[in-house]
């Protein structure tokens, strides 16, 4: 029976994406109204990580890299009062693991401080998290899930990993625990579409 879910911050607990993917569309493009066909282009640098994104627009278009940095940090800056928003479902799939005695815990690599204000201000109730600038290995590593288990006495087989990127799922298969890719696509085994397809897997029921 799964009781607890580790989850991934940016992408997963918090739709933050798609303020990201435009910032580094318009800067990286230098364009005010990136096109669908730019955008999608981030989207799939991104999902290896947001510095990858920035690396490769700066190599293939000659983007200013220094300016995405600065960018970027201003819109973490921005978040710190006009947080983005919590990812469809997630409350509700929180709120169901607490009603069931699990624990809602958190592996991201945002820093402590930004992961911090960012729940604040969005009133989520996490009960833990670790972060990677803490000086944890980043994901694939598995240590930072594992670290969560070791200090909450988990056994693996009654936690669900949840993420947006190949990562999450792999440091998952590592730690032990059942993996879920948030995927809007959901096409492939092992995808959800859409967080609350978490709650029969919660219940038993899949």
């Amino acid at each position: 029976m799964y009781r607890h879910i580790i989850w991934d911050m940016g992408g997963t607990l918090v739709d933050t994406y798609p303020q990201v993917d435009h910032m580094l569309a318009r800067v990286g493009y230098a364009t005010d109204q990136p096109s669908s066909a730019q955008l999608s282009e981030v989207a799939r640098l991104r999902t290896t990580s947001i510095d990858h994104a920035m690396e490769t627009l700066a190599r293939v278009y000659g983007a200013d890299i220094d300016e995405m940095r600065r960018e970027y940090a201003a819109l973490k800056e921005y978040w710190k009062t006009h947080p983005a928003p919590v990812m469809g479902g997630a409350t509700t799939v929180m709120d169901a693991v607490h009603e069931a005695g699990g624990l809602n815990l958190i592996a991201t690599h945002r820093d402590r401080e930004s992961a911090e204000t960012l729940l604040a201000g969005l009133g989520l109730d996490v009960d833990d998290m670790v972060c990677a600038p803490d000086g944890l290995p980043r994901k694939p590593d598995p240590t930072m899930l594992t670290t969560l288990m070791e200090r909450h006495d988990l056994n693996p087989a009654t936690v669900i990993c949840v993420g947006d990127r190949e990562i999450d799922i792999e440091a998952a298969k590592a730690a032990g625990c059942r993996a879920f890719l948030l995927d809007h696509r959901g096409e492939e085994p092992g995808t959800i579409k859409v967080l609350s397809e978490l709650i029969p897997v919660l219940d038993g029921r899949a």
